[in-house]
């Protein structure tokens, strides 16, 4: 036996699904720009990994490319060891099982919250209408607006609208979710409202990939912290090790200007 295994307790007869997203020297240009440089990153099943790192590091670009709503130049992608699909029907699949939350709420104004949540479940999953909403009152329950389920999102505050679009996400039965910068169009009193929510789902299990500039969250739900700068992947670490002895200069830079003693 050699002692190298993750402590993520998969089964010796079923190796291969233990990493559930993996990229493969990933790079991506803007024009001129080379945001995503040589990006070689894989998440296991029921890890939380949280992306921080300065504004124009290339955080969003590679959660954004995780479901394809940014192609990559070249490099590969494999969700569940299976690649990207290019589109159609098989990308559509695809989204159905990486969850997305993004910084503003995406939700639809014309319909309920309820509606919102049942959406997907009935047209992507083809669900039946019962059991969409049964599913769909438990996670509103579960991310704490249940009572909301009959109002539009406008008459919600930003912290429960975000609550819902995690409720949405999460109805399609996603293996993976992913977070960009969820609380960054927040009031400072709705944040903590949504992080717990995001808590929650770590502590369930939930394979997660966070950015954010939340750093309580990332010592507190993270299993990992990748550091990005200049469209590279700087270092990883357990957020103990990052946060109490990052190892680059780059680092060291980043939590010196957003850590206050």
């Amino acid at each position: 036996m050699s002692g190298v295994s993750v402590t993520k307790g998969a089964e010796d007869a079923v190796p291969a699904t233990t990493d559930l997203v993996v990229l493969s020297n990933v790079n991506k240009h803007f024009g001129a720009l080379h945001v995503l440089q040589d990006i070689d990153l894989t998440i296991a099943r029921g890890e939380v990994v949280v992306v921080i790192g300065p504004s124009g590091s290339g955080k969003s670009t590679l959660c954004r490319t995780i479901n394809r709503l940014e192609t990559i130049d070249s490099g590969s992608i494999a969700i569940d060891g299976k690649p990207l699909p290019e589109e159609g029907r098989e990308l559509a699949r695809l989204r159905a099982d990486v969850g997305m939350v993004f910084q503003s709420f995406n939700l639809f104004a014309h319909k309920t919250v309820l509606e919102n949540v049942m959406l997907g479940q009935l047209k992507v999953r083809r669900t039946d209408k019962k059991a969409a909403e049964e599913k769909a009152r438990s996670l509103l329950d579960r991310v704490g607006v249940g009572s909301q389920a009959d109002k539009y999102p406008a008459q919600l505050s930003g912290g429960q609208q975000q609550r819902v679009a995690i409720a949405r996400a999460l109805a399609m039965n996603p293996k993976v979710m992913l977070f960009d910068e969820p609380t960054s169009a927040l009031d400072p009193e709705m944040i903590n409202e949504v992080l717990e929510v995001m808590q929650q789902l770590a502590r369930d299990g939930m394979t997660m990939v966070v950015v954010t500039h939340e750093m309580g969250f990332a010592r507190s739900a993270a299993n990992r912290v990748v550091f990005m700068a200049d469209g590279k992947i700087v270092e990883e670490a357990t957020p103990e090790e990052f946060f109490s002895n990052p190892r680059s200069d780059r680092a060291k830079d980043f939590l010196s200007k957003i850590l206050h003693h």
